[in-house]
């Protein structure tokens, strides 16, 4: 499994990686929005993980973009991983092209499950997650 995680912290990319390599996933991390629109262009992924707020571009300007791409790639499964704990983000989120809503500090078993889902739905034939 190859994942991308767009996060201006480098602490909380190392976490995440440390995560991941566990279940032998590969992580690439963008310290940006726009670094990360250029990885998905130049690269295939299984998934993409979100920070909503990033310097510069943020995480939901970053999805929208995914979104409304015109090749495979608008579908690319986005899980929304964020500090911000206001009362409607998870909604908003799901609404403006997130997959799914994780909140900081991560739990190991709350990502995996949340990526598990994701790639069962693709694999029983959704194609495109959204």
């Amino acid at each position: 499994m190859n994942v991308l995680f767009v996060e201006d912290d480098p602490m909380n990319r190392r976490v995440v990686k440390d995560m991941l390599d566990v279940a032998g996933a590969t992580m690439t991390g963008a310290p940006s929005a726009e670094e990360g629109l250029q990885l998905i262009d130049a690269n295939d992924y299984d998934i993409v993980l979100m920070d909503l707020r990033m310097p510069g571009m943020d995480g939901m300007t970053a999805i929208r973009h995914i979104r409304a791409r015109t090749d495979a790639k608008a579908g690319l499964p986005v899980i929304v991983v964020t500090a911000d704990t206001a009362v409607d983000l998870r909604d908003r989120c799901l609404r403006d092209g997130a997959d799914e809503v994780l909140f900081k500090p991560v739990a190991m078993d709350s990502l995996f499950d949340a990526i598990g889902r994701l790639l069962a739905r693709g694999a029983q034939g959704g194609g495109a997650i959204r």
